[in-house]
């Protein structure tokens, strides 16, 4: 495992050797709020992988945070949020958060585009 700071993470891009990277709050945490991350690979010939990317979401200890995942009509994870033309899917809200103790009383849903 590698350890870094965000702060030299914001700065540059880290390459490793190692799978494993451990990312330190550094003088400047990460705000409340959603982060991705990226990675890319390159194998020993020198080709570079497609990008692959996750969001870190930074919780709160007072407000909710919320957290919003895609779904099939079953319930199923969507890989990579995309859905079919014309399909049924779900918007699931269930991982939303308080992390001061309280309890989430209202989901307001919009579409934004």
């Amino acid at each position: 495992m590698t350890d870094i700071d965000i702060d030299d993470l914001r700065a540059d891009p880290a390459r490793t050797s190692d799978p494993v990277l451990k990312v330190e709050p550094g003088e400047a945490p990460l705000p409340v709020g959603r982060h991705t991350f990226r990675l890319t690979v390159t194998d020993d010939s020198g080709n570079v992988s497609q990008p692959a990317d996750v969001s870190v979401i930074v919780v709160d200890t007072q407000a909710p945070t919320a957290v919003l995942e895609v779904r099939d009509s079953r319930g199923r994870a969507v890989p990579d949020n995309r859905v079919s033309f014309g399909a049924t899917f779900r918007l699931d809200a269930r991982k939303s958060v308080d992390a001061g103790g309280g309890k989430i009383s209202t989901y307001k849903w919009q579409l934004v585009d």
